[in-house]
């Protein structure tokens, strides 16, 4: 997803020298709207936004691009999105079901032409092509291979830059969008990025912009124009400096970074109202540890520490962690330990401070990632779950230990994976342990 301003100026032929050109930006367009109306094609042509519902507190993830014609954004609060298009189709969001759909686009098909691959969100990633032109002659036949077979395949569309640099190679991919390709040669550089306003450069935030703009610096063409040692000055950063001075001439020091580990899958919920409503709370943690268990089967991730995040309404918060003695994706597994760390921070909490201030968020984060196929592992035996207890198979004749149960829940919570992935993201849900 890219917030970076457009430029209709540089939506244009740039010429066809590809030489040098090694570098793909490829971006998904309106990624979670685009994979809903795949999946349900009556929203062809219609306005979407994937959010909670507008009645409750939250924020847009992504509109497609008929909603983005009445305003709507994301980051933007729901119940603005709702005022300004309130005949658009809602849906609440299936990462799961995103995460598969990225997984398929880039660790399937974009991984099949290389391996020199930087996914830096579920939505892009940076693609180095170099090794592969022997086979595919010019990059521009492979971005338009990538985009054909995403239509193909999936029904979405996506976005590709192609450039001398990453930085180039970004910004040639948000200015194609939505649903096209863009070729800048490396000649060609410093011309294109001349024509961009300043925000447009990645990293060039609000906070940046204004410092700026201070100084006196409102454009591209007057930022090159500032030496190296007085951007220092401006920005008070050396490391800052060197990367406006390279990127106001369309250069770039950045350098892939080949499959960096993902650190951590979480999930987080706002309460629809502030609440001190301990078992209300316990199902915001029940529904958001069914959602990272999810995604770490989706993703084929194991992980060890489990952690509980509550934000309460004076805006200040808490967070507590609990390794595991064996790494798990199951929910059955990581909600009892996310539950017993809520109950250990509301018993921390004196009563006056309870009083005081009631929970308006809970989240769960599963971290210490390992790959599940390459990590040996006994199922956990310390669920606390029903399935938990030793009990007779009359039929069979024999104890049903832990460890039998403990495979039964782990298959049927992939079997919840499979259904969820036909049926959508609502149409089964995990069911509460007993207390």
């Amino acid at each position: 997803m890219s917030w970076s301003p457009r430029s209709r100026a540089v939506r244009r032929n740039w010429g066809s020298d590809e030489t040098g050109c090694t570098f793909l930006h490829v971006d998904m367009d309106a990624f979670f709207a685009a994979a809903e109306m795949a999946r349900h094609p009556e929203t062809v042509g219609k306005p979407v936004i994937v959010a909670r519902p507008a009645s409750e507190r939250g924020v847009v993830a992504t509109a497609n691009y008929e909603a983005r014609k009445y305003g709507v954004h994301s980051a933007m609060a729901t119940a603005t999105a709702q005022r300004l298009c309130p005949h658009a189709i809602w849906f609440p969001g299936d990462h799961a079901y995103y995460s598969k759909l990225s997984h398929e686009i880039f660790g399937g098909l974009v991984a099949s032409i290389t391996d020199q691959i930087e996914q830096v969100s579920v939505d892009e990633a940076y693609v180095d092509v170099s090794g592969a032109l022997l086979k595919w002659g010019k990059p521009s036949a492979i971005g338009a291979y990538i985009r054909s077979e995403v239509a193909r395949r999936w029904h979405l569309t996506c976005s590709v830059g192609i450039a001398s640099n990453m930085m180039i190679a970004k910004l040639a991919s948000t200015n194609a969008k939505p649903d096209g390709m863009l070729l800048v040669p490396q000649a060609r550089n410093a011309d294109f990025v001349a024509l961009l306003p300043l925000g447009a450069l990645n990293g060039v935030g609000p906070a940046l912009l204004v410092r700026l703009q201070r100084y006196g610096i409102t454009s591209i063409m007057q930022l090159r124009h500032v030496s190296e040692i007085e951007l220092e000055r401006v920005t008070g950063s050396r490391v800052t400096a060197r990367w406006l001075y390279l990127a106001a001439r369309g250069q770039s020091e950045r350098t892939l970074v080949v499959k960096a580990p993902e650190k951590s899958i979480g999930a987080e919920r706002t309460l629809l109202s502030d609440t001190r409503d301990i078992p209300v709370i316990e199902d915001v943690v029940r529904r958001c540890t069914d959602e990272v268990a999810s995604r770490l089967r989706a993703h084929h991730f194991l992980a060890r520490t489990v952690t509980l995040k509550l934000r309460y309404s004076d805006l200040s918060y808490v967070t507590r962690a609990h390794r595991l003695p064996v790494p798990t994706q199951d929910a059955a597994v990581i909600y009892p330990q996310a539950r017993r760390l809520l109950w250990t921070v509301c018993g921390v909490r004196s009563e006056e401070e309870q009083a005081r201030t009631a929970i308006r968020l809970a989240g769960v984060t599963a971290s210490g990632l390992s790959n599940a196929a390459t990590t040996a592992i006994q199922p956990s035996l310390d669920l606390d779950s029903p399935a938990a207890d030793h009990s007779e198979d009359h039929s069979q004749g024999r104890t049903i230990t832990q460890e039998d149960c403990a495979v039964h829940q782990h298959n049927a919570e992939k079997a919840i994976d499979s259904i969820r992935q036909r049926y959508g993201s609502d149409s089964v849900h995990l069911g509460a342990w007993k207390r």
